[in-house]
């Protein structure tokens, strides 16, 4: 019984690196890693040791033969990866194998490195990766730092709370916190005097600023950004119990990307569902009273290029409370002709929705509107609608701004505000100072993309130290938050 990978792949390749006959793909050297919604298992290839299940960080893999209930259509999913693909011609050994590319070592240390005094900014993914490679790797000591006074970044913050075993990555990350060779240091503000005491810096603080829309209205009383509602309901030590309103009875979500779909499913999730999770205990208690009926999400492009990941639609449309609004000809189209994600959408009900009237009477639902971007938000002070494209205007007393994050500016850091990232290459600002993660390359990729962008900044850092580049240590403060 072959295994298969489902809904929650973090593909930071942990499984590739195990399996014995390299059966999952695409692997971190092959040109489509980073660009799949997750891994994916051959099960021509598996001789189902289950390697892969013990390795994963986020128990995403399972035997075929026992997924029950929505994750039985992954069993498909990885099937399908590999149709029209010649695994024979792959073959090396046997018809089960796929080929193995030869053996490269992409770094050499000398024997007498010596130990390196790192400091790593940000315990979210991408720190983790950078604190993982350099303890695993090398016999550098590292201290690292957060201003908050919890570790964890994106996985404690932004994970949502219904998704356990997205947020179990965080334990493998956590087993790092009490190595010998780490400091760790919570509730601390870390400024450019940062460098006087360590050989090298490295930047792992993510993207926090919401990407602006520039449409009249934007900043109107009931507009959120994404950032606010997901720290609100994940308990951001920053974000106000009190700081999003769920008296209106229609929300507009702007964006269909993953966090788009977090936000939906959570509004209208039953909080019952919701109770043993990791949801603020205030956020649950406001779901409890909430008058939020109906969340439209609305999608740019068409439902055959949504922004959305494959797993995370399915995940929603299991639920029998999605809708897919059918204003437009051409979304029944690309539905009915099934290409790219399209297809996920067929056995999903149509309606063409009166935006001029409250939500239907009933149950919670969520609204999937394609080919729809924001020309304004209503309203003389508070958010009252959201005029879209055809000139319609949906009636809506809270809008959330989910069209995607951008990086802020590090103190003492070149900073290109075009991209919201500091400039770099290959994660290498300058010798003694580097980045990584979103703040790096910019807010694309999952977890596990962070594990590659880290790998190569650290090999950065080491390259420096080999050729000498580091500048000489001096002694420094840090700032208590």
């Amino acid at each position: 019984m072959a295994f298969a990978i489902t809904q929650t792949c973090c593909a930071d390749a942990s499984c590739v690196s195990v399996c014995p006959v390299n059966c999952i793909h695409p692997t971190p050297d092959e040109p489509d890693f980073g660009t799949t919604d997750m891994l994916y298992v051959d099960p021509a290839t598996c001789i189902d040791c289950g390697a892969c299940a013990d390795a994963c960080p986020v128990d995403a893999i399972f035997p075929a033969g026992d997924l029950t209930g929505p994750l039985q259509v992954y069993e498909e999913i990885n099937a399908e990866f590999y149709t029209g693909r010649d695994v024979l011609a792959e073959a090396t050994v046997a018809p089960n194998f796929h080929r193995w590319s030869p053996p490269a070592f992409g770094r050499v240390l000398p024997s007498d490195f010596a130990a390196l005094d790192v400091a790593v900014v940000g315990t979210g993914p991408a720190g983790m990766y950078a604190v993982e490679d350099l303890l695993l790797h090398t016999n550098s000591r590292v201290t690292l730092i957060d201003r908050l006074a919890t570790a964890g970044g994106l996985i404690r913050y932004g994970v949502a709370p219904d998704h356990p075993s997205t947020k179990k990555i965080g334990e493998t990350f956590a087993r790092f916190h009490d190595h010998p060779r780490l400091r760790l240091r919570l509730g601390v503000e870390a400024g450019p005097e940062l460098a006087e005491r360590h050989d090298a810096v490295i930047y792992a603080v993510g993207a926090t600023e919401a990407r602006r829309l520039g449409v009249p209205g934007e900043d109107l009383r009931g507009s959120l950004p994404a950032a606010t509602v997901v720290g609100w309901y994940n308990g951001h030590p920053e974000i106000a119990p009190g700081a999003v309103d769920l008296s209106a009875e229609r929300v507009v979500v702007v964006g269909s990307g993953n966090v788009a779909l977090d936000i939906a499913r959570i509004l209208t999730a039953s909080p019952e569902s919701l109770a043993g999770t990791s949801i603020a205990p205030a956020a649950l208690a406001r779901l409890k009273s909430s008058k939020v009926r109906e969340v439209v999400l609305l999608a740019r492009r068409g439902p055959a290029d949504a922004a959305y990941t494959r797993s995370e639609l399915l995940a929603l449309a299991a639920r029998g409370d999605l809708v897919v609004d059918a204003h437009d000809p051409r979304v029944a189209a690309e539905i009915d002709a099934g290409e790219g994600k399209a297809g996920l959408l067929r056995g999903v009900p149509r309606e063409e929705v009166d935006w001029s009237s409250p939500p239907p009477d009933g149950g919670r639902r969520v609204v999937l509107r394609f080919h729809s971007s924001p020309l304004e938000f209503t309203g003389d002070t508070e958010v009252r609608g959201v005029r879209v494209t055809g000139d319609v205007e949906i009636v809506a007393g809270r809008v959330v701004r989910a069209a995607g994050f951008r990086g802020a500016p590090v103190p003492g850091l070149p900073f290109d505000e075009a991209t919201g990232t500091v400039p770099n290459t290959a994660g290498r600002v300058e010798p003694g100072t580097y980045v990584a993660g979103w703040i790096k390359r910019g807010p694309s990729g999952g977890i596990g993309a962070n594990k590659a962008c880290a790998r190569e900044t650290v090999g950065a850092l080491l390259e420096d130290a080999v050729a000498g580049r580091l500048r000489t240590r001096r002694r420094g403060l840090l700032r208590r938050a």
